[in-house]
């Protein structure tokens, strides 16, 4: 305490020697040889001076005894805060008020910055994997090494818009694109290949995330620098009304049957399909699963299948399992790119092979010709065992097309111009199809897409007693040339086939009036899309011109696509029918049917 009033003595003489006034500055005036010093000038006490008098006091008694440094420390600390504080005025209510709103104002551009940049961000990173995608789409069509870029990562339920102009392709997502892909007049990039759907992505909305989309090919469940794997999916449910039809059927040689008409609603097609490619792109694999739960119970209901192919060239893809041969231009793996929702007109389903184990080269030869070759066992393999097969490849199948004006013919030359070619597309084809058959190389009446030889009366050429004069042919040979012209403009598109069928060189047990067999026909197709993306319509028609008959078929349809793309649809059709050539439970035909039967199928393929 001693040493407290010690300083507190300092500080008062310090103030004291500085009391109240005048301080006096000398100022010299010169009269003759006199010099006299006066008060020239004097200022009022100051503040500032005091408190620096004070503290070098203060300081000098603390060099004395640093112990009292801790007592005058905050003295020293506040005392310029405190003159400050002595001379400072409180702002009026109106500063305060503006100082006021300039804080909120500032608060509210700080918020709204904060929320541009989230924006911004959000934008961006949306855009980076659009990006991703497309640059996926356009390496795997080019058959190029993934790049190893890591992607944006997005908003899962982020969606990236596009012009909605174009359409996305269809298809057997098992081929991959040619580097020869040309650009139609629209925007539409199509690949030139007879079996190519992948269809440039640019040109629709993608949904993001994990298992990107990409039109022809799925989700994308897996992707990395050995490989890809891609799901996709095709599956309807389809109301049958078969219920118009007449009763009975007396066939060509005077027997009757009586007719099993249905009304139901079924889950008629389900394919689950894994494909993409391993260690290199030009390998590639396509596996599946498919049935239809009509034909539960017959033959080949539920098919495990699928193909290897490897991609040589621009001119050479070698294909190695189960396709189906290219005989006609549905066969030609132009499904699900058709008018009619599933299922092929009655000439079609009469004169055409179908799904068979072999081996099949394609390519293109030009910018405009493209071809295919294919090498089985029989016509038709589903529902069919090996050791029912002769131990021979006797079935060859091949198919040419010329595509003139725009070198395509939309999504895997498929019916119908959803596409709306912005030029006239223009297409030439010819089929040919040879193969030794045999009976038990036939498959069950109802098994699953089944190619049967038939009479133009429906009788199957293979069936005992068939010409009703109690032979039987064991074995013949069937040789079928395709004819098939095409052109789509702006939504528009006529398309037709004409088919020539040859059976002869027959071996018989028994007596059977003919020798040998001439049947032909054709088919015609007309669409137009009547509201773009979303509504389209179509009539169609086939004839038979046979030797037991001369059975026809009409259809008009009006397809709907509720989201304007084509991998979900519903098609309403009504189908005419005269003394049907053929039939079985996953069509809506039945043999010897006349009259109508009506459907509506709603599914999605993708």
């Amino acid at each position: 305490m001693r040493r407290v009033g010690t300083a507190v003595w300092l500080g008062l003489r310090a103030l004291a020697h500085l009391s109240p006034c005048k301080e006096r500055s000398p100022l010299i005036s010169v009269s003759g040889d006199v010099s006299t010093s006066v008060l020239a000038n004097t200022t009022p006490f100051s503040a500032r001076k005091l408190l620096t008098r004070l503290r070098l006091k203060a300081l000098a008694f603390i060099v004395r005894d640093l112990r009292l440094f801790k007592f005058l420390l905050p003295i020293l600390v506040l005392t310029p805060g405190l003159a400050q504080a002595q001379t400072a005025q409180a702002p009026s209510p109106d500063i305060q008020r503006q100082r006021i709103e300039q804080l909120q104002e500032l608060i509210r551009t700080k918020k709204d910055l904060q929320e541009s940049l989230l924006k911004m961000q959000q934008t961006t990173q949306q855009q980076l994997a659009e990006f991703d995608a497309r640059i996926a789409a356009l390496e795997a069509s080019l058959g190029v090494t993934p790049s190893q870029d890591k992607p944006a990562q997005a908003n899962p339920d982020a969606v990236a818009v596009i012009p909605p102009k174009d359409k996305p392709a269809q298809g057997n997502p098992d081929t991959s694109v040619s580097t020869a892909a040309l650009a139609s007049p629209g925007g539409t990039v199509y690949d030139k290949s007879s079996e190519s759907y992948v269809q440039s992505t640019s040109a629709k909305e993608e949904k993001l995330g994990p298992f990107p989309y990409v039109a022809g090919k799925g989700f994308i469940l897996a992707r990395g620098a050995n490989g890809e794997v891609d799901f996709s999916t095709k599956g309807y449910v389809r109301y049958l009304n078969q219920l118009d039809l007449a009763p009975t059927f007396t066939d060509a040689f005077g027997r009757t049957t009586v007719l099993d008409l249905r009304q139901d609603i079924q889950l008629n097609r389900l394919q689950v399909i894994l494909h993409g490619w391993l260690f290199d792109e030009r390998f590639r694999y396509f596996w599946y699963a498919w049935t239809q739960n009509p034909s539960q119970g017959d033959p080949a209901q539920v098919v495990v299948g699928g193909n290897l192919s490897y991609q040589f060239s621009d001119a050479l893809k070698a294909t190695a399992g189960i396709f189906s041969l290219p005989s006609t231009r549905s066969t030609a793996q132009s499904f699900p790119n058709w008018l009619r929702i599933d299922h092929r007109s009655m000439a079609d389903e009469f004169f055409r092979g179908s799904y068979i184990q072999g081996y099949m080269l394609n390519g293109e030869l030009t910018d405009t010709l493209d071809y295919k070759v294919a090498l089985a066992g029989n016509l038709s393999a589903l529902g069919v065992s090996a050791s029912q097969l002769d131990n021979c490849l006797c079935t060859v199948s091949s198919m040419l097309y010329w595509m003139p004006t725009t070198g395509e013919f939309g999504p895997g030359q498929g019916f119908g111009d959803y596409e709306e070619h912005e030029e006239p597309a223009t297409l030439l084809g010819v089929h040919y199809t040879y193969s030794r058959e045999d009976a038990q190389e036939q498959p069950g009446v109802n098994a699953f897409e089944n190619s049967q030889i038939r009479l133009s009366d429906g009788t199957l050429l293979f069936e005992p007693n068939a010409f009703n004069t109690g032979g039987m042919i064991n074995k013949a040979t069937y040789d079928m040339l395709d004819l098939d012209a095409g052109i789509k403009w702006k939504g528009w598109s006529l398309e037709a086939e004409y088919y020539f069928r040859w059976l002869d060189d027959f071996q018989v047990t028994g007596i059977i009036p003919v020798t040998s067999l001439f049947d032909h026909g054709f088919q015609v197709y007309a669409s137009t899309m009547l509201k773009p993306d979303y509504w389209q319509g179509y009539v169609s028609g086939s004839k038979i011109f046979g030797q037991y008959g001369d059975p026809w078929d009409l259809a008009v349809g009006l397809t709907y696509f509720p989201f304007g793309r084509k991998e979900v649809r519903t098609n309403f059709q009504a189908l005419y029918m005269d003394r049907s050539a053929v039939g079985y439970t996953a069509v809506p035909y039945v043999v010897g049917g006349t009259g109508w039967v009506f459907t509506v199928d709603v599914g999605t393929w993708f």
